[in-house]
């Protein structure tokens, strides 16, 4: 579970890397710069997501002793 977790968390952090390169500052909300951000949302959201579950796991794991 550990490792799915680390995997999941570097290919997220290469998408919003990848797709922050996408982005026309110009014009965030019009063509392929609003599919680029709705993608780093997303990706940022499993992020989060995953720190939540590692955090769990923590507390789940003290929570035994």
């Amino acid at each position: 579970m550990k490792v799915f977790n680390i995997i999941v968390l570097i290919i997220a952090a290469g998408i919003i890397i990848f797709n922050f390169t996408k982005l026309d500052f110009d014009n965030l909300l019009s063509g392929e710069s609003q599919v680029a951000l709705i993608t780093i949302l997303a990706s940022a959201c499993a992020i989060l997501l995953m720190q939540i579950l590692i955090i769990s796991k923590k507390i789940e794991k003290k929570s035994k002793l």
